[in-house]
């Protein structure tokens, strides 16, 4: 199949691109390279530098070929900047999320992968987190995100459009031959975090709260290597591709892993002390996110494979060492 992929530049969207070169798809690759790296884009892929809702951009994509299929994963994704910069996430994540199926039905493109998340359940009140718990976002990041989901079902009554989101919950780990990973700056997720500890870039982890309901106090999360979440693209594609209506699955571990046991599992792999300074809670801050993806596995076929703790992060510390500076500064001049 011919799929386009917007932001196939970034950390999860590099991956899926590279998954579907190996399952011998053609891909064309639309980023803002606002925070992805042209240096993740194999040789020979087609580029194209723009908003993912843009129809002149997506058009220019297409001149070769109409798609059969978008990949979507472009999109802004730090729940604090989202609550700092609301009018710029609900303008980049819904607006331009509209825009792109608004061209995908009047081009006839029929299958459409969209990464969510696991913000869109807020707090909830039970775990593991099935796709029926309460839909509650406590941010922007959350509800844009569920707001393009919602768009995804109702687009999918109205025209011939079929659409799957993807709930993600912690993305995280690297390609195994260390050619991709995470380079986010400054970097807001706790793995990149410890490992810039751990290089001595930093002098600290702050936890944020050890009273919580936990078995250690500290919060907990369901990790998910993102060579797993990259696997989930192509099941759904395929199960989209099949005839098969789409729908919203959970993506993760399904075992939940505190920031302690983070910080002890990141001292293990990388063989650095990495101290830590307990602060207050912040705000809105969940205890627990662990996912059901029993839906996934049951309709999908998928399973995480790669999401074992020890795995995830030496395959991150492994990028990391041999990238200690990331792929260098994003490109500006757009």
């Amino acid at each position: 199949m011919r799929i386009l992929v917007t932001g196939g530049a970034g950390y999860v969207g590099s991956h899926v691109v590279r998954a579907l070169l190996e399952a011998s798809h053609q891909v064309i690759i639309v980023d803002d390279l606002s925070s992805g790296h042209r240096a993740t884009v194999p040789d020979g892929v087609p580029t194209h530098v723009g908003r993912c809702g843009d129809a002149a951009v997506l058009d220019a994509a297409s001149q070769d070929g109409q798609p059969d299929a978008v990949m979507h994963m472009a999109a802004k994704c730090s729940v604090s900047e989202s609550v700092e910069d609301p009018q710029a996430y609900y303008r980049n994540n819904l607006l331009e999320s509209l825009a792109l199926m608004d061209w995908m039905v009047a081009r006839c493109v029929p299958f459409l992968v969209h990464s969510s998340t696991c913000s869109v359940y807020g707090i909830p009140e039970r775990q593991p987190i099935s796709e029926e718990t309460e839909t509650r976002p406590i941010n922007p990041y959350g509800a844009t995100k569920l707001a393009v989901d919602r768009a995804i079902r109702f687009y999918s009554d109205a025209s011939l459009l079929s659409g799957t989101s993807l709930r993600y919950f912690n993305a995280a780990g690297a390609h195994p031959d260390r050619t991709l990973g995470e380079d986010k700056t400054p970097a807001s997720n706790l793995v990149p975090r410890l490992f810039d500890v751990a290089l001595g870039r930093a002098e600290l982890i702050k936890i944020f709260g050890d009273d919580y309901p936990t078995p250690d106090g500290t919060g907990v999360r369901d990790y998910v290597h993102v060579l797993d979440l990259a696997a989930a693209h192509l099941a759904a594609l395929q199960q989209l591709a099949g005839g098969h209506p789409g729908g919203v699955f959970n993506l993760g571990s399904e075992r939940g892993h505190s920031v302690l046991e983070m910080v002890e599992a990141a001292r293990r792999v990388t063989g650095h002390p990495i101290p830590v300074r307990i602060e207050s809670r912040r705000p809105g801050d969940p205890a627990m996110l662990v996912a059901d993806a029993r839906r996934a596995e049951r309709d999908l076929g998928w399973t995480a494979q790669f999401s074992q703790i020890d795995t995830l992060l030496s395959d991150a510390w492994n990028w990391r060492v041999e990238h200690p500076d990331g792929y260098g500064p994003v490109e500006t001049n757009r």
